[in-house]
């Protein structure tokens, strides 16, 4: 089973992890972060949209074409995410 079949298994259990194995296995977070700290911030606050990033960027010509979709796909779902957790959040405090 190629990195790629074994990140794409670990996305689906959490997208955090499957970012630390791409960064302890491969060099797809240092190509497509230029800064530890991008990486990391995307990490705590948009996991989904930062492997998404990491998987289609290509390092000399960024993202391209139907590599946007997966990115924006992905921003989606983290917002949804963290829209969702708000709404939690509003309901337990009203109940």
């Amino acid at each position: 089973m190629g990195c790629g079949c074994v990140i794409a298994l670990l996305a689906m259990l959490s997208p955090r992890i499957a970012i630390f194995f791409t960064w302890l296995f491969t060099d797809r977070m240092s190509v497509a972060f230029t800064s530890f700290w991008m990486g990391l911030a995307g990490f705590i606050l948009l996991p989904w949209t930062t492997l998404a990033w990491a998987v289609v960027y290509a390092p000399v010509r960024g993202v391209t074409g139907f590599g946007w979709f997966f990115v924006i796909l992905a921003l989606v779902v983290d917002l949804s995410t963290h829209v969702g957790t708000a709404q939690a959040r509003r309901e337990k405090r009203a109940a």
